[in-house]
């Protein structure tokens, strides 16, 4: 696809995750309908897009067949029947979790927390799809699964890590599917990919089996074609386990999505936090993001630039995310089967690791008092007492598949922080932010604005984000590669 032009309006598409539900709730389809279009279009598109790590058709259908008698019955749940997808690094009984990296791993012998509450809310999961090896980078690529493709030029990634799930639902195979997000691996493929993606905040949807992901980093979350869908997704999964260490109060996403966010004051900003790379956003990104920013003002809102007080948070994040990697890579079975530069943040995530990772969680605390003082009205200080954060999601759009290969560690963090230097300090804090589609380049690849909160703000950014949706209208655009 060469021109913004080009793109694609299909009425016909598949429908989303809401309107699926009440589909099979009003009796105007089956689920072994919806989970049998499902796999035909995921088995039609392996072949250009590979969105897909594993499929469970077998084990999905009989489970569609199972929802269509529940259904007759005159059970009715949130998402009873409905296909869904998620990401490789999540744990679905008897299948092996590979989290992207290549060799023999055992299956899982039980359901993740996240995939128990989909299964509860009556979801059919068909299949897991591909994440780079443990989730590193703003790319899907590796050689144990190759490159997934962006539906909307195959040519471009579509973002990672939770790039195959990005992938799935942007091409209509799935109506949402859930990813996770260490430092913006939700946010970055939502908008490389023309989506909605929330990042919850931290506890929000259980990461269990483990305690506190990346060290505290990653959370899973929603990517869907409209806000409402994504709303849904995240009310299904939504909820702590028994051994959960954060527990957030509970939302109502779906009640949030249906509500006037009222008159809000909205800072924009540009400048990203400290990389020593002198990243700016492209000119069309900047375009973009303007776009989006006026349409919120004239929404009503208050909206004027200002600048976070970002301090030196990369030194709160580097050894987290590194001392992550290395957790996980050091239980792969076979190490030298893990990419290089993977193997280069195992060492430094275990040199970083113990008293350097516990110094970094404790300056969490004076991190969301000085980002946090965007948010609280501060007398005689101006750039204080905004409700929202709007920023680019990422400064590039999404580059080209291979932009990344036979990178040293070092030229692959430099190359994803000059593209994706925007979504990661939500991950420090642990705060909500949302990813809304703002439009496409020239050459029509989709870019992405952040709709950023305080700690535990997501009923907020839902009603403004579902505000903008009925303004912007963006679900209506399907890319050409969909099946």
């Amino acid at each position: 696809m060469s021109s913004a032009d080009s793109i694609e309006t299909d009425v016909a598409a598949p429908a989303g995750l809401a309107d699926s539900a009440r589909a099979l709730a009003d009796g105007r389809t089956t689920a072994t309908e919806l989970v049998s279009a499902a796999l035909a279009r995921i088995e039609a598109s392996q072949g250009t897009l590979n969105a897909f790590r594993q499929l469970r058709a077998e084990a999905a259908l009989a489970e569609a067949a199972e929802a269509d008698r529940r259904l007759t019955a005159g059970e009715r749940l949130p998402l009873l029947g409905v296909p869904v997808a998620v990401k490789d690094d999540t744990d679905v009984a008897g299948m092996p979790t590979y989290f992207g990296c290549a060799g023999e791993l055992p299956a899982a012998t039980a359901d993740s927390e996240a995939v128990r509450r989909l299964r509860a809310a009556g979801a059919v999961i068909v299949g897991k799809t591909n994440s780079c090896e443990l989730g590193q980078w703003p790319f899907t690529e590796g050689p144990a699964f190759g490159a997934t493709r962006n539906p909307w030029n195959t040519d471009h990634t579509p973002g990672g890590s939770s790039g195959g799930s990005a992938a799935a639902v942007a091409a209509g195979l799935v109506p949402a599917a859930l990813g996770s997000d260490g430092a913006g691996s939700v946010r970055i493929p939502a908008a490389w990919t023309h989506l909605v993606g929330i990042k919850p905040q931290r506890g929000r949807i259980s990461v269990h089996p483990h305690s506190d992901a990346f060290q505290g980093l990653t959370v899973n979350g929603p990517l869907a074609r409209t806000v409402a869908d994504a709303a849904l997704l995240l009310d299904a999964v939504a909820g702590a386990h028994p051994d959960d260490p954060h527990r957030p109060p509970p939302v109502e996403a779906r009640a949030a999505a249906l509500r006037d966010p009222g008159r809000l004051r909205i800072a924009v900003a540009w400048r990203p936090p400290l990389t020593l790379t002198g990243t700016a956003p492209h000119p069309e990104v900047r375009r973009a993001v303007t776009a989006l920013a006026e349409a919120l003002a004239a929404l009503g809102h208050h909206v004027e630039e200002a600048r976070p007080r970002y301090g030196l948070i990369g030194l709160g994040f580097v050894p987290r995310a590194t001392a992550g990697i290395a957790e996980l890579a050091a239980l792969h079975p076979e190490p030298a089967l893990l990419d290089a530069r993977t193997r280069s943040a195992l060492r430094t995530g275990t040199r970083l690791g113990g008293r350097v990772v516990r110094a970094a969680r404790d300056r969490e605390v004076r991190q969301h008092r000085r980002i946090g003082a965007l948010f609280h009205p501060s007398r005689g200080r101006a750039g204080s007492g905004f409700d929202v954060l709007l920023t680019p999601t990422t400064a590039l759009p999404p580059p080209r598949i291979g932009s990344f290969d036979g990178l040293s560690a070092w030229r692959t963090d430099v190359a994803i922080t000059e593209a994706c230097p925007y979504a990661w300090p939500w991950n420090v804090l642990g705060w909500p932010g949302i990813n809304v589609p703002a439009g496409f380049t020239s050459d029509g690849l989709p870019v992405g604005a952040q709709l950023l909160g305080p700690s535990r703000s997501e009923e907020r950014l839902i009603s403004l984000a579902a505000q903008l949706e009925a303004d912007r209208r963006w679900y209506e655009h399907r890319p050409p590669a969909a099946p």
